[in-house]
């Protein structure tokens, strides 16, 4: 009862300047975002939380402008929108997103920033809200994860993909079945065995790397979940798939490559026992009743 009362997410509403962007449009530099349940706009929303990371950005801001510019070559019509999350940052990521737009040109960038900081699930979660992609996905602003990698999430949501819903996530747990190449310390190995075990024996089974940021989802199974999403820091990853077993929506592991980089916002010690918690906290919310498929925050 403890856990529930005092560890229970409790969402804020948004600011009034958080229903913007900020984008390089010589005509509308400040407009308003867009709704999860409007029609779809683009291919790809692509949506990067971030939080003080003015020096690690920059390589995940070129991995994707690589990527589009070897996608339009097979595919000239290809379109999609990057939403950068600045997530309340105390340093230059917004400023550093949106010179990165300037000088490349990428008009397709958008830069929300938060008055204050939400976490990394808050800042998914309404990066979601407000994307316009038939397929929209999140992955971590260190670029950890191999981007051209979404190429196989789309493949494997595409086959799977049943009455428009699927959810495509990367694995850094299959490698040796399909040759990708994951590279972490010991300790974040151990740590990670540790949370998969915790989980599962917390009864969300069948997903061997809940925690990878790379995920991708349908717009139906985007609307299905982001808008009943309760946790705002970083176990949100377990409360996307709870939600995606109680409606029934089809979840996919992909393996993917995935390497450590240096300058994580994370305490290894204080956070998992933070993760711990929260995670218990969820699982009874949803068991006891408190929390329902039904609710839309």
């Amino acid at each position: 009862a403890l856990v529930v009362r005092f560890k229970s997410p409790k969402p804020r509403a948004r600011e009034e300047s958080e229903n913007y962007y900020l984008c390089i449009d010589e005509k509308h530099e400040r407009q308003r975002l867009g709704d999860i349940n409007s029609e779809p706009t683009v291919d790809l929303s692509i949506i990067v939380p971030a939080y003080n990371e003015e020096e690690r950005l920059p390589v995940l801001l070129n991995d994707v402008r690589d990527y589009v510019n070897s996608r339009r070559t097979k595919e000239p019509g290809f379109s999609y929108e990057l939403i950068i999350m600045d997530d309340g940052s105390r340093d230059k990521t917004s400023k550093v997103a949106m010179e990165f737009a300037r000088m490349h040109g990428v008009r397709e960038l958008k830069a929300v920033k938060h008055v204050i900081n939400r976490g990394k699930g808050g800042a998914v979660t309404q990066g979601m809200l407000c994307a316009q992609g038939r397929y929209m996905m999140f992955c971590d602003a260190d670029g950890a994860t191999r981007f051209s990698d979404i190429d196989e999430l789309l493949e494997k949501a595409k086959i799977g993909e049943r009455d428009g819903l699927v959810i495509a996530i990367g694995s850094r747990n299959n490698q040796a079945l399909s040759g990708t190449v994951v590279e972490r310390s010991h300790i974040r190995a151990f740590l990670q065995w540790g949370f998969h075990t915790y989980v599962t024996i917390l009864g969300v089974r069948g997903v061997r790397d809940t925690q990878c940021g790379f995920k991708l989802f349908s717009r139906k199974a985007a609307r299905l979940v982001f808008p009943k999403m309760h946790v705002e820091r970083f176990i949100f990853d377990i409360e996307i798939l709870l939600l995606a077993r109680y409606q029934g929506i089809p979840v996919i592991e992909v393996p993917v490559n995935w390497h450590e980089v240096a300058g994580s916002k994370m305490s290894i010690v204080r956070d998992s026992i933070q993760m711990a918690l929260d995670l218990l906290a969820v699982r009874l919310n949803y068991l006891l009743g408190n929390w329902t498929v039904s609710d839309t925050r």
